[in-house]
């Protein structure tokens, strides 16, 4: 009796069982085919990209020093302004400066004093030398005294364009357009000639990017892009696209401007820079962005949704469905993305019918009810 009334229990178990054992079938027998939603795959001319990580860099940047001594007597910015070449920014004590421009100018004016007298005198010897009326002795040493007269004029000369030169480094000025960082020295301290730092500038627009590639990649570029061959570098003007951090999608357009000549021997990457136009300053030096670069010539793609592609270990399929609406499966291999799209590199020709919705309820050699739909050229 207890064995009867385990074989009852156990017989609606085990027939529930056997069910959850059992495939779903695509197609349920004496049933209408599954209905599935099926496009032509997107046929348009494309231009892989890859990215990369890199950081801006500005054109120019310049520690600004002081080129002569003393102390710091006026500072004539505001921190974080934007300056223009020549613009004041410091100036140093200028009295002592101006007192040795001043000796210098005095010392000159002597020195053409006595060169004057000397040329005087020796031309005086010459005409008596002439005639006989003074020796050949005097007139030698009075053509030695106009010579040195003449040197030391000319030695008071390169002492003033010293002593004037000192005097306008007095005054610091901008040598680049840009903005100015903070000033690293107050009022009243001592500067020293080409050691004290004052301050930096940097130049905003435009900006550099630069970036590195591997090894792999530069020769694919090499070839496909001309890149970094020959002194001419043939893929000077690539245009690439950069987002900067948090952007989901690149907002600044640049140029590609620089390769390297060489393969870093540490890391095996060669180093890329790109100028980008920065008319709003917005991009500051040292900000990390991430560089959209064509990785190949304009070419005939095919393109088709991620739902599309189905994984069978190791391989990648796409279901079909002919004339007929009998199902077939496709192996493919693929591309990156492109417009929101996969590249189908290889399997498809690009006039095929894809299924596209539905995949679960495809079986290859099944039948299928196709419902068409069009794919827009551009997915977001």
């Amino acid at each position: 009796m207890r064995m009867r009334r385990l074989s009852s229990l156990l017989g609606p178990l085990g027939l529930a069982a056997a069910l959850l054992a059992t495939p779903v079938l695509a197609q349920a027998p004496g049933g209408p085919p599954p209905t599935v939603t099926v496009a032509k795959p997107v046929v348009k001319e494309i231009v892989e990209r890859d990215a990369y990580t890199g950081r801006f860099d500005p054109v120019e940047f310049v520690e600004v020093r002081a080129r002569v001594t003393g102390y710091l007597d006026k500072i004539a910015f505001q921190d974080g302004a934007t300056v223009k070449k020549g613009d004041l920014l410091f100036v140093i004590d200028r009295r002592p400066y101006k007192a040795a421009l001043d000796q210098a100018t005095a010392t000159l004016a002597s020195a053409k004093a006595r060169l004057n007298f000397t040329q005087t005198d020796l031309d005086r010897a010459q005409t008596l030398s002439r005639s006989g009326n003074i020796s050949e002795q005097v007139t030698d040493q009075r053509r030695q005294a106009s010579q040195t007269a003449q040197a030391d004029v000319d030695n008071a000369e390169a002492a003033l364009r010293q002593a004037q030169l000192n005097y306008d480094f007095t005054e610091v000025r901008s040598p680049i357009n840009g903005r100015i960082s903070r000033r690293l020295v107050t009022e009243g301290n001592i500067v020293i000639t080409d050691q004290t730092m004052l301050t930096t500038i940097v130049s905003l627009d435009p900006i550099y990017f630069a970036f590195t590639v591997d090894e792999r990649s530069f020769l694919k570029y090499q070839g496909s892009l001309g890149i970094g061959m020959g002194q001419t570098q043939q893929g000077k003007g690539v245009p690439i696209l950069i987002a900067l951090t948090g952007e989901e999608k690149p907002t600044r357009k640049g140029t590609l401007d620089f390769v390297d000549n060489r393969v870093d021997n540490q890391t095996g990457t060669v180093l890329l820079r790109a100028t980008v136009e920065n008319p709003d300053g917005f991009i500051k030096p040292g900000l990390f962005g991430i560089v959209s670069l064509p990785a190949t010539k304009p070419f005939r793609g095919i393109l088709l949704p991620d739902d599309a592609v189905s994984a069978n270990q190791d391989k990648r399929i796409v279901y079909l469905v002919g004339d007929d609406g009998t199902a077939s499966a496709r192996e493919v291999k693929l591309g990156p993305k492109v417009d929101g799209y996969r590249v189908i590199r290889e399997g498809l020709k690009g006039d095929e019918t894809v299924v596209i919705n539905g995949l679960l309820r495809v079986r290859p050699g099944a039948k299928v009810t196709p419902e068409m739909q069009t794919l827009p050229p551009t997915r977001s």
